[in-house]
């Protein structure tokens, strides 16, 4: 019987059904054809390579530029049951040998290798020996230099459609804008590859801006509202990310750094405790995060203005990867302005129009008084015709006033400086600071000093930046970023042209007036408690297995959990992310959990046939009376064989007399027994008999053994 793209993705990823466009990318690519990706950061782009390696034969070789990504995805894979690897400068030769026989002898369905190591020391020879199913690249944006993040050893992949020109290329990335996309095509040779863009509204992200004054203060008041929750503090510089650590930790939360400039061990220790949530926040450069497969990062806070909203929304989308609600937050200054246009000086001029255009852009973004996600998604060419109800502006609409006089104090201030005051220099005058600079050119002199005492030094930088924005002043960059005035400027000066802004809002005023942000409004409403005791559970498991808790069970998956309240097999598989694999390891683990949750606090819960719409274990047995074998009910149940076994086992258990002593031998009982008595026969979890026989047995198996022996008993 031929397996379906449905049956795959619930078998191995534990889904009832696909996300927009992920089907018909499958079917594209199992037609032998061409395709390129663009889909937003935990979108689902694994899926669309990963079902249909699973399905054609061969081994599908994915090129991933990170050795963090190819980790996080194949141990993913593992442990969902699918045989997968990767090939780095990780491994030694021994290893990387092994590996490559492995996927010569068909043993392996997913490699994951470099582009590096692609194309070094005969490797590609080796490749050519492979029965490979089709050619993967993600992160495809690094093969344009176009791209944000360019990666020199990416050009060479034009090679792939020379060598096997009848092999289908997959190419998949989170952010490429159409000059980027057209380069990526080009780069690999596929002109004619059908183009897949899914939309980029991530509606579980909650998107915020702040002023960049006191940043420190809103930031340990944002963390106390995500107590024990992952999340990545972005900064400009490796200086800040140590900074900013140091700081956190003062505060008394578990924060590391990470940039590119720490020693190698360093950066991979740092980079695994956040994996495996032992530090809660890491504060790191751009260099952090990409491909990083962490789907409980519950919030992103960029410390500093990205330098455009390609990289931003890449960032915040690794937050909320498991479709859970997750946080995100910018802090906006003019400080941030003038350090990324600084770096874009010494840029080719065509180059440099370009990026400056797309630091416009993002600063649209912050200054928006319009919803925001209206702003992000309308960059990526998303028609977005509504307010979305999760962004701060839509949240808390601003609140315009006519500020003429303001706007006239500070040109007046700028016009009598001889147009020499920086932004600094202006508030500085404005409020009547006596700074060495103010002193020494004698701007303390002058009429307007000190004119606009009556706003603090916050409000006049805000509405300083406001009037910039609004085209009311200029900046000479090359005269160190000194303020000028314009046509309008004077319009506002000699003519009374009227001026209207938003209404500074002091922080913790605002603060008060909102309710907590988006404290994961799903597990809120779920049993808490409960999720708390999984969540404890399923560190223990990633502890013993050495690998990161997300990796057992997404944050969705225990939310669910705690919500419906599984107590049978047949119900923990209807969990999202509860696939074969994860069935047979640990559903019988956080099932005896969850029960002794809901007996130590009295809780009624409905009975299976009403959870479950009548489909009971007793369902099973008359359609095994009535001659169906235990495939057969599985299939038409729409229910897995090892649920449909565990039926199985708890009938015999009960008395029911159904001849499951015929499904084991002799030997398989005896053998299987004795691993029993050795763990404890009263033990409920089947993992430990699985690992004691060196998984020989299957799950099954198991399960039936268990059932002989209670009803031995």
């Amino acid at each position: 019987m031929t397996t379906s793209k449905e049956q795959i993705l619930k078998q191995y990823f534990g889904y009832d059904a696909f996300r927009p466009l992920q089907g018909d990318i499958i079917d594209n690519l199992l037609q032998g054809n061409d395709c390129f990706v663009l889909m937003p950061t935990g979108g689902g782009k694994s899926i669309c390579f990963q079902v249909p390696a699973l399905m054609k034969a061969g081994v599908a070789v994915v090129i991933s530029p990170l050795l963090s990504l190819m980790k996080d995805q194949v141990e993913a894979l593992r442990a969902n049951g699918v045989s997968a690897a990767f090939i780095n400068s990780s491994q030694t030769m021994q290893e990387q040998n092994l590996i490559e026989q492995q996927c010569k002898t068909g043993k392996i369905k997913l490699i994951y290798i470099a582009p590096e190591k692609l194309f070094t020391n005969g490797f590609w020879q080796n490749v050519k020996q492979w029965n490979v199913s089709f050619f993967a690249v993600d992160e495809a944006h690094c093969i344009s230099s176009w791209g944000h993040d360019f990666r020199p050893e990416y050009t060479k992949l034009s090679l792939l459609k020379r060598e096997f020109p009848n092999l289908p290329i997959i190419a998949l990335t989170a952010t490429a804008d159409k000059v980027t996309r057209k380069d990526i095509l080009a780069q690999l040779t596929v002109p004619s590859a059908k183009v897949f863009v899914a939309s980029f509204d991530r509606p579980n992200l909650a998107l915020n801006v702040l002023s960049g004054i006191k940043r420190l203060q809103k930031i340990e008041d944002f963390l106390k509202k995500h107590k024990n929750e992952s999340g990545i503090i972005y900064c400009m510089s490796r200086k800040i990310t140590e900074e900013v650590a140091e700081k956190m930790r003062a505060l008394g939360f578990s924060a590391k750094h990470y940039h590119a400039g720490m020693p190698q061990d360093e950066r991979n220790k740092a980079q695994e405790d956040f994996i495996n949530d032992e530090t809660q926040v890491i504060c790191a450069t751009i260099a952090f995060g990409m491909g990083i497969d962490k789907s409980n990062v519950r919030w992103v806070i960029h410390y500093n203005l990205p330098k455009n909203m390609e990289g931003f929304y890449q960032e915040i989308g690794r937050a909320g990867r498991d479709g859970m609600p997750a946080d995100t937050l910018l802090f906006y200054s003019y400080a941030d302005i003038i350090f990324q246009e600084r770096l874009m000086q010494e840029m080719p001029a065509d180059r440099k129009t370009l990026q400056m255009a797309k630091l416009e852009r993002i600063k649209q973004y912050a200054e928006t008084e319009i919803c925001r996600r209206r702003i992000l998604i309308s960059y990526f060419n998303e028609e977005f015709d509504r307010d979305c109800g999760n962004c701060d502006v839509c949240k808390n609409p601003p609140t315009k006033f006519e500020a003429t006089i303001i706007a006239q104090k500070a040109l007046s201030a700028i016009a009598r400086s001889d147009e020499k005051l920086t932004m600094t220099n202006l508030v500085n005058v404005l409020r009547g600071i006596k700074t060495q600079e103010v002193m020494e050119n004698k701007w303390d002199q002058l009429k307007t000093f000190a004119a606009g005492r009556e706003l603090k030094v916050e409000e006049w930088a805000d509405y300083s930046l406001k009037l910039l924005n609004a085209g009311y002043i200029d900046v000479a960059y090359d005269e160190g970023h000194k303020l000028k005035l314009n046509n309008l400027s004077w319009q506002i000066l000699k003519d009374g042209k009227q001026v209207f802004l938003t209404k500074f809002e002091p922080y913790k005023a605002k603060n008060e007036d909102e309710k907590p942000i988006n404290k994961s409004a799903a597990r809120t409403e779920a049993n808490k408690d409960l999720f708390e005791r999984l969540r404890i559970l399923r560190k223990s498991i990633a502890l013993e297995k050495e690998v990161p808790a997300f990796v057992v069970f997404s944050d969705k998956s225990l939310a669910e959990m705690a919500t419906l309240l599984p107590t049978t097999l047949g119900e923990f598989e209807k969990i999202a992310g509860v696939g074969a694999q994860k069935l047979n390891e640990h559903g019988d683990t956080f099932i005896q959990e969850i029960r002794s949750f809901i007996g130590e606090n009295g809780i009624k819960v409905a009975p299976q046939s009403a959870k479950l719409g009548g489909e009971t274990q007793f369902v099973t047995l008359e359609m095994l009376k009535s001659g169906k074998s235990s495939e057969q009910i599985a299939s038409e149940r729409g229910l897995s064989p090892v649920t449909i076994n565990s039926h199985l086992a708890s009938l015999h258990e009960s008395g029911h007399d159904i001849g499951i002593e015929k499904m084991i031998t002799k030997d398989e009982f005896a053998t299987i027994a004795k691993a029993w008595q050795s763990v404890g026969v009263e033990t409920e979890a089947l993992k430990p008999v699985y690992d004691l026989l060196l998984e020989k047995y299957p799950y099954d198996k198991i399960r039936l053994a268990k059932a002989l022996i209670k009803r031995s008993w």
